[in-house]
């Protein structure tokens, strides 16, 4: 059985990504994100959360692969407004600026958690004899 870890940079990173998945499936089920929330490119936001749960699962928890898997994590949340610019997808051309700062600040979100982990994997807890 696995003991908690009492490695705080390790519990504020998961803390951050938490946050990070439910609060971008929050506003872009409420609002959409592009166009509205009756825009099917809506889904690729989903397809960032599964970077990250896949990502999570391939390093087994592990801090530094999580942080490799939440900086890459924020290059699929920038690249979203990238393949909805270039398809076409948006509505209005005014919007995009929007979802570019919008998608900063998710991907700024995940950046946070995967500076997190690389510094809990930096850290070394002593643990009681």
């Amino acid at each position: 059985m696995r003991r908690p870890t009492t490695n705080t940079a390790y519990r504020s990173a998961v803390g951050v990504a938490l946050m990070t998945a439910v609060l971008l499936f929050w506003v872009n089920g409420a609002v959409g994100i592009i166009g509205g929330d009756g825009n099917d490119a809506n889904l690729l936001y989903g397809g960032v959360v599964a970077v990250a749960a896949i990502g999570a699962l391939m390093a087994r928890f592990r801090p530094q692969g999580m942080s490799r898997a939440l900086a890459g994590t924020a290059l699929a949340q920038f690249l979203v407004p990238v393949i909805v610019v270039s398809a076409g997808l948006g509505t209005a051309p005014a919007w995009s600026w929007d979802i570019l700062i919008l998608s900063g600040f998710f991907a700024a979100l995940w950046c946070g958690s995967a500076l997190l982990f690389r510094k809990a994997a930096r850290e070394r807890v002593a643990l009681p004899a």
